[in-house]
Parts: structure tokens; sequence; C-alpha cells
């Protein structure tokens, strides 16, 4: 199963490919789209749509695995990023590719196995389990890589529909 992470954002949109299959997962590439800060908030939701359906054409995942939106003390940056995140959940189901919401609670736990473990911790955790010599920069890709492994460790712990239980049989 080739998962996309995605760290949603409006000036940074971090991204990671990992391949996982048979309790193994891989990374396969990472990095971030980005736009410039002198761009009209339209232009730069539109660059951000063409870039992720283009993204998701090259990188052909099965499923995307995106961070739900949390609001932390800054409301005005929070809806930017409320606008940017609603971009690249239009342009994952205009690619026809699942689409998986997780809380940063539940990135923590999944990667940690302590769902209120700190940034930097994720990020060692996360270079750890994909065998990598270096934490991924910039912290955005580093988070969509975290958001890949919650998807793959989560989705691998449940089990297979009726309908996949019996293409098993």
């Amino acid at each position: 199963m080739r998962i996309l992470g995605i760290d949603p954002g409006i000036a940074t949109i971090g991204f990671g490919l990992v391949t996982a299959e048979r309790g193994q997962v891989h990374m396969v590439t990472y990095g971030a789209i980005t736009t410039p800060a002198g761009l009209p908030l339209s232009r730069r939701l539109y660059q951000i749509g063409t870039d992720m359906e283009d993204l998701i054409g090259q990188l052909k995942p099965d499923v995307i695995s995106i961070e739900e939106l949390f609001f932390n003390t800054n409301l005005t940056t929070g809806i930017a990023v409320a606008h940017g995140r609603g971009v690249l959940l239009y342009a994952a189901e205009k690619c026809g590719i699942p689409l998986y919401e997780y809380t940063p609670g539940q990135v923590k736990l999944a990667v940690t196995g302590y769902g209120k473990a700190e940034k930097r911790q994720v990020m060692d955790m996360t270079k750890r389990l994909l065998k990598l010599k270096a934490v991924p920069r910039p912290d955005d890709a580093a988070d969509a890589l975290a958001l890949a492994l919650c998807h793959a460790r989560s989705f691998t712990s449940r089990l297979p529909s009726v309908s996949e239980a019996k293409e098993t049989i």
C-alpha cells in the first residue's frame, strides 16, 4: 500500500510517501509544496491545489493520510491553514484517492506510543522507524511522514472487511 502523508499549511505543505507491506514500512520520498508569501490567498490556494493534483498523479498513492486541523493560540494562522487544508481535501477527492484524517494525538500515539509526546520525539521516532540517517527536513515533511506512518500502523491493525476477506479466500 502506498500512503501519502500530508501536513497541511498555506506557506509550506509537507508530504511524505511510504509503502507498507506485511508490517514493513519504507520511505519512498518526501518534500514540501511551498507558496510565496506575497501572493494573494486565492492564488496561493490555486497553486496548492494544482501542485497537489500533480503530486498525486506522479506518486500514485493508494490512500492519503492528513492531519485534522488543530487550532492553537493563533486563530488567524489556523484559518489560513484551514483554507489550505480544504484545497488539499478537494484535490484528494478530485483524484479519487481515499482520505484518512488523524489528530495530532493519534499521530503521536502511533509513532511514539505516547499521545502527548513532544515534536522532537515524534521526529526522532519517524527517523528510526523508517531507518533514515537524519530527521527529514523541512519539519513539515517529517510531520507528513509521521502521518503516513500513523496510517500504516493504524490501518494494518484493522481486521479486513467481509469483501476483503472473501478476496483472500
